[in-house]
């Protein structure tokens, strides 16, 4: 991942030293089993954790004689273990230590995306309660349909996160297996209790049942929740987006102090913030397919989940964590124009209204077919600029012959639209 949309705390669990670290924590783990299964001596674990280390560069360079990374730092670390290396990785293949170890890595990845989703949350939350009662035109289709507020739009957004929230927190407890099973997942090598001892350690749950490879149906609901996640940045990205055209213009992203928004054109103020959060929802929706390309192995292992695993992984961890971190301050800073969401409001001459109208003649006994009729034919001329609505009904007689003036100027009350937004919030919120 490119270091414009990383950030240094989840970039940190992608490092090699992390990785190592975490290899060695599992073999050391191991040992420790080990021992107290009587199959290696005391002195071994404790040589192993008292002069167990590596260097990077050490291992890179082994690495290019050996091609294999795993006996790559094996053989660092003994070189700093000495003769009792020889009892590191006893009954174990790579894949005990590469799967668990990624296991790991995406728990601690999981555990930053829960803290960002926390934080979005928040300020969801406080924008919902600031602006709860701000009336704003609804749409369908993108035109003009019936009023909502500020603050559902906001509410709506925050009980997707909370889902959000939920299905990651589900996706880390499927993801956090251990799998140290030795060649072909059979433990014909390995005492079962090592895996569990490691697992403990590690804060891991053993595998069930393990070919030599954790089963990658696993990482695919992992990757296919990260890409349910930036679905949903999307969403708030884009309605941003179109708040913010200028034909509408109710709300935008902070402008700070010395910014430019155009090379050409200085009168620019573009949403470059949530343009951006788009196009990398897309990178981590594109992750997707190859991590449920993944779970069609052969048999009881092939490695060609591997590449893809050592891309997807940190790149689209980083990324999420990068756009939910962008995506916590738009909202925090967001600015919303009350006056322009009023303009547009009553742009249209009343015709929010209309569908209250249309009952209202139904109840008055007129059917509902000849009552669209009436409605639609004198909303047609409020969009074709001849008139307002409520003039425009109380001068059909098929509409005053059932609904009285006063009635009609009773149905154009914009209240009517906001008296359940309680109800909603509570829905949301909870009675606090």
């Amino acid at each position: 991942m490119i270091p414009r949309y990383a950030r240094p705390a989840m970039t940190a669990i992608w490092e090699a030293d992390n990785r190592f670290r975490i290899w060695f924590e599992i073999e050391a783990h191991a040992c420790d089993a080990q021992v107290k299964l009587g199959v290696i001596p005391a002195e071994a674990a404790k040589a192993v954790w008292q002069r167990g280390k590596w260097e990077v560069a050490r291992i890179d360079e082994i690495e290019k004689e050996t091609k294999h990374d795993v006996i790559a730092f094996l053989t660092n670390l003994a070189e700093h273990v000495g003769p009792e290396a020889r009892f590191v990785h006893q009954g174990m293949t790579s894949s005990d230590v590469l799967d668990t170890c990624l296991s790991v890595q995406l728990s601690q990845a999981a555990d930053i995306l829960l803290k960002d989703i926390d934080d979005l949350l928040a300020a969801l939350k406080r924008r919902a309660f600031e602006h709860k009662m701000l009336v704003t035109m609804g749409r369908s289709h993108g035109i003009h349909a019936e009023p909502v507020t500020y603050g559902l739009k906001f509410a709506g957004f925050y009980a997707e996160f909370v889902r959000n929230k939920q299905r990651l927190e589900a996706a880390r407890a499927d993801i956090a297996s251990c799998a140290i099973s030795g060649a072909v997942g059979t433990f014909a090598h390995i005492d079962p209790f090592v895996e569990q001892y490691v697992a403990g350690k590690m804060g891991l749950t053993p595998e069930p049942v393990s070919t030599q490879v954790i089963p990658r149906d696993r990482h695919a609901q992992f990757f296919a929740t990260l890409g349910v996640i930036a679905s949903s940045i999307e969403r708030v990205a884009t309605e941003i987006r179109h708040l913010q055209r200028t034909e509408v213009r109710e709300a935008e992203e902070y402008f700070s102090p010395g910014q430019k928004g155009s090379s050409a054109m200085p009168h620019k103020r573009n949403p470059v913030l949530t343009e951006n959060l788009t196009g990398l929802a897309r990178v981590v929706r594109g992750y997707v397919v190859p991590a449920m390309e993944n779970v069609a192995l052969w048999h009881e292992r092939d490695i060609s989940h591997s590449s893809v695993e050592r891309y997807i992984g940190p790149d689209a961890t980083i990324t999420l964590d990068f756009a939910l971190a962008r995506l916590t301050g738009v909202i925090d800073k967001l600015v919303i124009y009350p006056d322009a969401v009023a303009r547009n409001l009553n742009m249209m001459g009343g015709l929010v209204f209309s569908q209250r109208v249309l009952i209202a003649l139904t109840q008055a006994g007129v059917s509902r077919e000849d009552a669209y009729v009436y409605v639609q034919r004198n909303a047609m001329k409020v969009w074709n600029g001849q008139g307002q609505l409520l003039a425009l009904l109380m001068q059909d007689k098929d509409v005053t012959a059932k609904l009285p003036n006063a009635q009609l100027e009773s149905l154009f009350d914009m209240a009517f639209h906001t008296k359940h937004v309680d109800t909603i919030f509570k829905r949301v919120f909870g009675e606090a």
